[in-house]
């Protein structure tokens, strides 16, 4: 059964909540569409945290990504809502999402959200 797009983010349980680790999943893969134009984005997202109790499972993020591909959203936006989401989701100690967007217009934009 192929996979589809879901802003379900699973979360499973920390193999080791009382050690201090880093994580850190990156992707070139992330796409919206610019609200203004309706021209595609696309970005490489890095997700760097120290988990809590809790760990993302990474199909349900990869999928999560995926269903920015079609929404209309500011690069600004995109990155402080993943950030939001997975924050919600995990409960990390520490967490970090930048997102390094392809130039548009001549322009590179970098956007670096951070919990807490």
């Amino acid at each position: 059964m192929p996979s589809a797009p879901s802003r379900e983010i699973v979360a499973v349980p920390n193999p080791h909540p009382a050690r201090d680790y880093e994580v850190r999943c990156e992707t070139p893969e992330l796409t919206c569409v610019c609200p203004m134009t309706g021209q595609p984005d696309f970005a490489t997202v890095t997700i760097t945290y120290v988990p809590g109790d809790s760990i993302v499972e990474l199909k349900s993020l990869k999928q999560y990504l995926w269903s920015y591909r079609d929404e209309g959203a500011f690069h600004e936006d995109v990155t402080n809502r993943i950030l939001d989401d997975l924050v919600s989701a995990i409960g990390p100690r520490h967490m970090s999402v930048t997102t390094e967007w392809n130039v548009r217009g001549g322009i590179h934009t970098t956007v670096t959200a951070s919990h807490p």
